[in-house]
């Protein structure tokens, strides 16, 4: 139902600044942008969902804008433009389409499917009413006490990521009241945050929590998006998250996770999605961008512009060439830095938010933006560096102070504990790959390390699946990357065979022991430590259900592995050798000891040849405690420990020569990934140098070098 016009309040003219709903205590202003469009009409939406429609009359170039008194937090509203509907030149005006304003802070409900919502059905100038079948924006109130929230600032080189899902870290937690359970709150429940605190991360990196919408062809099939890379409210936190409600509560609700994690220590970290929205392609749902200016916000091909340049998978592509575009996703990001109190981001295929005309440009207007703006240059950035488009490749090519996911890294590791990597490769990825990452001002931190990620197989998956097992999601086994590099260790998947399993259990340990004690900064992946298995799945974005979520009754292996990754971590945090600040030279000091030194099993720094021979499977790794090459806050010399860590990843057992002079006249073991939990043996401390160290086929061990 629509009111009549005669009972229409009339605007007060409003300025074009700030875009979106803003309230004052006593009224909102509302402004949005549309460089196309010729006619804007605000629309109310009242408790009975009826709806009553305000012409805007005011416009300041491109921006629209009002001010209605009396219209304050919690009031339901959208737009709709009216001008050219001409698709073949890109333009999809139309007053039927229920519009999402850009900048609102916080949106309610979902997309349903119906004809009315697509733009490109036929017969579209008849078409019906969308607002029965799309999100409502929502006026908030920005008020929030925040007391003394501080960021915890945590140094990049301290830094150990938790890569996790809000809804599925807690959807099933006994320890967290049930009708919290999903949701921001339950995230901030002291229950989850032990958790977290127990294991020894430093951050939280959440999976998109932008307010998103599944795409028709997952409803079509009864599924749900479930991590949310489809957004379509860039400043809203996704409604469905929060406990308290959806006509504001989400901000408030998502502002107090903040504050818990932060007054725990943790970080909040954003997995973002700038490169594409929700709507999809031409044939897509139009909710938002698309109606307000089609032709402003995306990428379209000048040979034919009813269609969208895709380089993100998704149907289309933002413009961030475009200055509105621009401008609306750096005030998203210091939105989400100033308001939410969030301390960076992840950024989502960032090769196309810094594409020019065709290529990846580090020059980029994006990229300058964030690294000149004075709030968002000092928060952590961290960029997927890749999309699917041509040239797309970007890994180690960003600017400082970028960190970058290094999938080198990842697919090095994994080749390694299924034997069939090189052991050179290797050394560069414990080492901070400096083969990617040593160009001007550019640190080992700027490699965020991992073996699994949101996408691809979780750890317990990659030790038990040769091949993906997608069958759920409907799509006849098509989605989801074929190139694992897992292996199953003798069987695919459920098996008794306790060789097997045992196997199994050692792999992930081998794993994780190398990517917690490699230099750069460690990513694990929520329910790694705790052995979640996806049962094949190795892309499960559509499964929102215990498949993905994070299990709480633990097994015994579970729990074993969860204090063999928190003995990692506490190794990690208490020696610097392992957090280095600076790439190792090589170079040795007075004594001959150089900072990082590569053995093989015979004790014997490995030579040129030895570093290409690929029947190597054996390497130490020595790093001296002393040879630490950056400087404590007060200047002062930083020492630590030495180490040796031993990478053994043939199938057959080998005896390791313990390296002499002048790197140590004793070792003690502190960690071997043979054992199922760490645990102190008395027979493995003050091992002479010189003497044979036994060393499980495939497997690690730590060892504390004494001079």
């Amino acid at each position: 139902m629509v009111t009549a016009p005669s009972s229409r309040p009339r605007p007060w003219p409003g300025a074009p600044s700030p875009l979106g709903a803003t309230w004052d205590g006593e009224g909102t202003a509302f402004a949005v942008a549309t460089a196309t469009g010729q006619a804007v009409e605000l629309c109310l939406f009242d408790e009975a969902g009826v709806e009553t429609r305000i012409p805007l009359e005011e416009s300041t170039g491109a921006v629209w804008h009002g001010y209605l008194p009396g219209v304050g937090p919690g009031q339901r509203y959208g737009y709709r433009i009216d001008g050219p509907y001409d698709p073949a030149q890109g333009l999809i005006h139309d007053p039927s389409l229920l519009l999402v304003d850009p900048y609102a802070r916080a949106l309610q409900g979902g997309l349903v499917l119906d004809d009315a919502v697509f733009a490109s059905a036929p017969g579209r100038a008849g078409a019906r009413d969308s607002a029965p079948y799309v999100p409502r924006s929502v006026v908030v109130d920005d008020a929030f006490p925040w007391g003394d929230d501080r960021p915890p600032r945590t140094p990049w080189p301290q830094t150990v990521v938790y890569e996790m899902h809000v809804k599925g870290f807690t959807a099933r937690h006994p320890g967290v009241p049930e009708h919290l359970r999903g949701t921001y709150a339950g995230l901030a429940h002291p229950a989850a945050v032990e958790h977290l605190l127990g294991l020894g991360v430093t951050a939280v990196e959440l999976l998109p929590v932008h307010h998103f919408v599944s795409e028709p062809h997952l409803l079509r099939r009864g599924l749900t998006n479930y991590w949310g890379y489809n957004t379509v409210g860039f400043f809203a936190p996704h409604a469905d998250y929060a406990a308290a409600g959806s006509r504001g509560e989400q901000v408030r609700e998502f502002k107090a996770m903040v504050r818990a994690l932060h007054r725990a220590g943790l970080e909040v970290l954003l997995d973002v999605v700038y490169n594409h929205s929700g709507e999809g392609d031409e044939h897509g749902p139009t909710l938002s961008f698309r109606g307000l200016d089609n032709q402003g916000y995306y990428r379209l091909p000048a040979q034919d512009r009813r269609r969208y340049w895709d380089v993100t998978g998704t149907g289309n592509t933002l413009d961030l060439r475009a200055p509105h575009v621009l401008q609306l996703v750096a005030d998203s990001l210091r939105y989400w830095v100033t308001e939410m109190h969030v301390d960076g981001f992840r950024f989502d295929l960032t090769t196309a938010l810094a594409r020019g005309e065709h290529d990846f440009d580090p020059g980029s207007a994006f990229l300058q933006v964030l690294q000149q703006d004075p709030v968002l240059s000092g928060v952590k950035l961290i960029a997927e560096p890749w999309d699917v488009g041509p040239g797309g490749y970007q890994v180690g090519r960003f600017p400082r102070p970028w960190a970058e996911w290094n999938d080198r890294y990842r697919d090095t590791v994994r080749d390694a504990w299924r034997g069939r990597g090189d052991m050179r490769s290797l050394a560069y990825r414990l080492s901070g790959s400096s083969d990617l990452f040593s160009g001007p001002g550019r640190q080992p931190w700027a490699s965020v390390n991992f073996v699994t990620a949101h996408d691809g197989f979780c750890l317990h998956d990659l030790t038990a699946y040769d091949v993906k097992h997608n069958e759920a999601n409907g799509e006849d086994g098509r989605d989801g990357s074929s190139d694992n590099r897992s292996w199953n260790c003798g069987v695919e998947g459920d098996t008794d065979d306790e060789a097997v399993l045992s196997l199994r259990r050692r792999q992930a340990r081998n794993l994780l022991t190398t990517l917690l004690l490699s230099a750069g900064v460690p990513m694990l992946t929520m329910g790694d430590e705790v052995r979640r298995t996806q049962r094949g799945n190795n892309n499960a974005y559509c499964q929102d259900s215990p498949l993905s979520w994070q299990p709480w009754e633990l097994a015994q292996d579970a729990r074993d592995l969860h204090a063999f990754t928190a003995a990692l971590l506490r190794v990690r945090r208490e020696h610097p050798v392992f957090r280095q600040v600076s790439f190792f030279s090589g170079q040795a000091d007075a004594d001959g000891v150089k900072d990082v030194a590569w053995f093989t099993a015979g004790g014997r720094e490995l030579t040129h040849a030895e570093w290409f021979d690929p029947g190597q499977c054996t390497l130490g790794m020595h790093l001296d405690g002393a040879g630490i090459r950056s400087r404590g806050p007060r200047g002062e010399r930083v020492v630590d420990d030495s180490f040796l860590l031993v990478l053994h990843t043939g199938a057959s057992d080998v005896r390791f020569r313990l390296p002499g002079a002048p790197y140590a006249t004793s070792y003690d073991v502190l960690l071997d990934t043979r054992d199922e939990r760490p645990r102190a043996d008395p027979a493995r401390v003050g091992l002479p140098a010189g003497s044979d160290l036994s060393v499980l086929g495939r497997s690690a061990v730590l060892l504390r070098s004494h001079r």
